[in-house]
């Protein structure tokens, strides 16, 4: 975010966080990578710093700081780091915000203080195997049996799948009625019959746990719903605009921080001579990213004022969602370009950045169905 848009206080709280990935994230980073996940003590170590879910009350141990731009330092921090491996994100402004609205008192106080402390780690299961972006139209059953649930079906590409506690399941228990049909249920670790698949092997996110679950004839509680039955799909769409904004954050994060270490690499690197930034066609290619990360960071921080005061909109937000994504896309690759051939080694940030970069443009809903949230807006 620009400067003149934090306060002294968001400035401490970014140096706080700066130093945390510096000193416990960014030196495991790499062997994280190659096992495939995060140990569960970056998440306590980050619950003692108060870097989790900070928007929940002080009553149930929170700080209750539900100003975004907090949650943006972190989400932009992250992604300039490189910690593509971490779940914080996911858990604080994807998860979070459906047990802070929907959750009774008795399930707050039995779920949120343990989130607060990164005892508790959570995931979001929307996605099944037929189909993404089609929330409508899930598979996966709930079927009221005395006073629980019997879930059956499956999810896939969960992230924090492996490591989390608490799972939000999208599930249909009406399936004569559409997306009316549709209940949320929180399922816990070792519920019998809910079942871990593969830690799914991707391109990138190396370090991100993404799993499949199964379900089995699970017995959830009836205690378990979130919010009331058959209201799932109005409660996944009121919190995908702050999802896509999330995505949006971390793209200009990424955004950024690449034109940094890029232009660095390109006064340092010499050929014929002269530095490779010196050259026009290099320079060109500089003032059009830096253009167009001016204008992008302009618009997010835009609507990071505008989900603060409760505006957001969700064609603002796929509008956020898909620019910024494509652009960091653009951003990303022509700045692999600019470091030749060492661009296209590991060891260097911007090939990791690269192919952590890709996903952004499908998760959270394509950048062509974000298309279709905006066309239709506009009444076609």
């Amino acid at each position: 975010m620009k400067k003149e848009f934090l306060t002294e206080e968001h400035i401490l709280f970014q140096s706080s966080i700066r130093e945390f990935l510096k000193s416990e994230v960014t030196p495991y980073h790499s062997q994280w990578e190659k096992e495939g996940i995060v140990p569960r003590e970056i998440w306590k170590k980050a619950g003692e710093q108060g870097f989790l879910a900070i928007s929940v009350p002080e009553k149930y141990g929170g700080l209750g700081i539900t100003d975004f731009r907090y949650n943006s330092i972190l989400i932009e921090e992250s992604a300039a780091s490189g910690a593509s491996g971490l779940g914080f994100v996911l858990h604080n402004d994807v998860a979070l915000p459906y047990f802070e609205r929907y959750c009774t008192e008795e399930q707050k106080e039995r779920w949120l203080p343990k989130m607060i402390s990164g005892e508790i780690i959570t995931a979001l299961a929307m996605t099944e195997a037929g189909g993404g972006s089609d929330l409508a139209n899930i598979k996966t059953t709930a079927k009221l049996e005395g006073d629980h649930f019997i879930v059956n079906g499956s999810k896939t590409f969960i992230t924090n799948g492996i490591l989390s506690d608490l799972v939000i399941v999208a599930v249909k228990t009406d399936s004569k009625a559409g997306a009316k049909g549709i209940s949320l249920l929180v399922l816990e670790r070792g519920m019998e019959g809910f079942d871990r698949g593969r830690n799914l092997e991707k391109i990138g996110l190396k370090a991100q746990d993404t799993a499949e679950l199964f379900f089995n004839n699970v017995k959830v509680p009836k205690e378990n719903l979130l919010g009331e039955e058959g209201k799932g799909f109005k409660y996944m769409m009121e919190n995908l605009p702050q999802e896509r904004l999330v995505l949006a954050v971390a793209a200009m994060g990424v955004i950024e921080e690449t034109l940094r270490y890029t232009i660095e690499y390109c006064k340092e690197r010499k050929a014929f001579g002269q530095s490779i930034g010196s050259f026009q066609n290099s320079r060109f290619k500089f003032a059009e990213m830096q253009t167009e990360a001016e204008i992008g960071r302009v618009f997010v921080d835009e609507m990071i004022r505008l989900l603060n005061d409760k505006k957001l909109s969700p064609e603002k937000a796929a509008m956020a969602k898909y620019w910024t994504t494509d652009l960091q896309l653009k951003v990303v690759d022509q700045c692999l370009q600019l470091h030749g051939g060492y661009g296209y080694m590991l060891e260097y940030r911007v090939a990791r950045d690269y192919i952590d970069s890709r996903v952004q443009t499908i998760y959270g809903g394509t950048n062509e169905i974000m298309k279709e949230i905006i066309g239709r807006s506009m009444g076609f």
